[in-house]
């Protein structure tokens, strides 16, 4: 060990980590991360952390559930996540009372749905769903299919008391006020 570093020091480093929930495996990488002046930097105030971006590619083909076809994929570009720019629409009439799935497609014409690409990063990073979505059907009207018999039907996101998981329903079913379509704000 170095004579530039005092064993007190080491200890105040090392209890530091801890305290942090760094691991052993933590301080290897760390032995062989490349750019330790980097961090430097960041400690003096001359550099800065930027977490990256969560882009969304709703350009991509979606996922396309067994015995399903895609009937309608609204194609958005890459979508930078923001849960504060998903809006979670209800037409006039599913406020008050049922409407079905066909009525609210064609209400929903021209606005901004988001996608089934959407939904599926969703539940691949569960941490980024709002707590609030609980006890709601979100709909992701960009991307219709069609069953093998031959019905349309859009997905869902819901919570089912333990996890995140989709489903469908089908257009000639009705929707109710706690069916909101998520629309990018």
């Amino acid at each position: 060990m170095s004579a530039l570093y005092s064993i007190g020091a080491m200890n105040q480093l090392a209890d530091t980590l801890e305290n942090s929930d760094w691991t052993a495996d933590d301080i290897t990488k760390l032995k062989q991360f490349g750019n330790l002046k980097g961090i430097k930097d960041i400690l003096y105030g001359k550099a800065e952390i930027k977490y990256p971006e969560h882009l969304i590619d709703c350009d991509a083909a979606p996922f396309v559930p067994p015995g399903m076809t895609v009937e309608k994929h609204v194609k958005g570009g890459f979508w930078k996540f923001n849960p504060k720019k998903i809006l979670l629409y209800l037409s006039r009439k599913q406020k008050k009372e049922l409407i079905s799935g066909n009525d609210l497609q064609k209400d929903l014409e021209g606005k901004p749905v988001l996608n089934a690409n959407v939904l599926d990063w969703l539940l691949a990073h569960p941490e980024f769903i709002p707590e609030n979505w609980k006890g709601k059907l979100i709909f992701f009207w960009g991307t219709i299919y069609r069953s093998s018999g031959g019905s349309l039907c859009v997905r869902y996101l819901g919570w089912d008391g333990t996890r995140w998981d989709w489903d469908y329903n089908y257009l000639d079913y009705n929707f109710n006020s706690s069916n909101p379509a998520a629309l990018a704000s």
